[in-house]
């Protein structure tokens, strides 16, 4: 009788990435590496980003992939300005609505 081997021994491969090259994410710098890359993680993804630091918010262009981590670089900074505009732009409506809601109290006393 003649056994055949197949692979390692073992079936545990690695799970598909999380992130495909070429494509873009606004992250935030959590650590340095040994070498002072910043590191991020992408759903999990241990992620290399050269010239940043921790706390930075930058927009990333990932390079290349292997087993266990990616690297990528800088595109430009994230954008998460346009959502805090957005916020200060829903603060000021409501304020506004509240503006004229007193105005209308205000007239509705004067009568």
């Amino acid at each position: 009788m003649r056994y055949e081997r197949r692979g390692r021994g073992f079936t545990r491969g690695f799970p598909p990435k999380p992130v495909e090259v070429g494509k873009e994410y606004d992250v935030e710098i959590q650590e340095t590496s040994r070498r002072g890359e910043g590191i991020t993680r992408i759903k999990g993804l241990v992620t290399f980003v050269p010239n940043t630091k921790p706390g930075d918010h930058v927009r990333i262009k990932i390079t290349r992939i292997s087993r266990r981590f990616a690297e990528a670089e800088v595109v430009g900074k994230a954008e998460e300005k346009a959502e805090e505009e957005g916020e200060a732009k829903a603060e000021e409506a409501k304020e506004a609505e509240e503006a004229e809601e007193a105005e209308k109290a205000e007239e509705a006393e004067a009568e």
